[in-house]
């Protein structure tokens, strides 16, 4: 083989590195696919108003409103209203605890009954003094729902008076009308509480016994008020609070009617009730009208429990 001299090296040389490709080239090729969906990534983002949103600095006051608008716009998306079934599961879990009430009443007044008639100072419950069985009613007309298991929260008294919401009370569109907060805590504490303890004092003095028809009726009254509570503050059921309150507003005027029967004088005091039970069953079906449900702009809430829209429990 001939030698090659230097000169024909250095040309040789030359020549293989104007042939040989470029660095990149070697780098793993790209397909036009992969191009073509980054460039329509690129465009998205330019003309997307969420290329702001991402590049924008947010408050913490505006961190919280949006995640609030998004859980919202996520809980939107089931609405229990679009195709709303009976909540018979609620229904059951209402009379169940009705029963309870009034059972857990009739054994407590049957043992008191038991109890005093074994005093040797006492012929009957008649002669227990007034003052006593006038705080033995008051109690149970603002704290019946001890023997209820469901959650029957009332709404928060100070917050009422301040005109802050609670359960049951600005926490909603109410209507125009609705009273100071003030106005409830004096009614049922100062007029509506010591109405019906007095008037079922004056039903225990006539018939001497606590376990009665009457009283059992004005109990009935009460465990349908705390039944009532719940729907309407806890579970905030709009159309069944409307049903609700008119079941309160029957079932005090029966209570009245049995009261009359034995005493007139407290049948007309306990039916005098009836004139702010009829004013609350007023404002409770007027708040029903402008809560209307979201899934239909105007289309009212269902007048009885639906599916999905509360949880009842004990």
């Amino acid at each position: 083989m001939a030698k090659l001299s230097s000169h024909s090296l250095l040309t040789l040389a030359a020549a293989l590195l104007a042939a040989a490709p470029s660095a990149h080239a070697f780098a793993p090729p790209t397909s036009s696919k992969v191009v073509n969906n980054q460039l329509l990534q690129q465009r998205h983002l330019k003309k997307s108003p969420l290329s702001s949103f991402y590049k924008k600095e947010f408050t913490p006051k505006e961190v919280v409103t949006t995640l609030r608008s998004s859980s919202s716009s996520s809980s939107s998306e089931i609405n229990p209203y679009t195709s709303p079934k009976l909540d018979t599961n609620a229904l059951l879990k209402y009379a169940l605890s009705g029963i309870t009430e009034l059972t857990l009443f009739a054994t407590t007044f049957h043992l008191l009954d038991v109890t005093f008639t074994q005093l040797p100072l006492l012929d009957n419950v008649s002669s227990i003094p007034f003052p006593l069985t006038f705080l033995l009613f008051y109690a149970c007309s603002l704290k019946s729902r001890v023997f209820n298991p469901l959650n029957n929260q009332r709404p928060n008294r100070t917050k009422a008076i301040d005109g802050k919401g609670s359960n049951g009370f600005q926490d909603r569109i109410m209507p125009s009308w609705t009273p100071p907060g003030i106005t409830f805590p004096i009614m049922w504490l100062l007029i509506i509480g010591p109405i019906r303890a007095y008037s079922a004092s004056l039903i225990v003095a006539s018939t001497g016994t606590l376990l009665c028809g009457p009283i059992m009726a004005f109990m009935l009254h009460l465990t349908v008020g705390d039944i009532w509570n719940t729907i309407n503050n806890t579970e905030k059921r709009y159309g069944a609070a409307v049903v609700g309150v008119l079941c309160v507003v029957i079932s005090a005027a029966n209570a009245s009617y049995q009261y009359y029967g034995v005493d007139p004088f407290a049948g007309k005091l306990l039916g005098a009730t009836l004139i702010w039970l009829c004013t609350a069953a007023a404002l409770i079906t007027d708040t029903w009208r402008l809560n209307p449900s979201s899934s239909e702009e105007g289309k009212l809430v269902p007048l009885y429990p639906v599916v999905g829209e509360a949880e009842t429990s004990f």
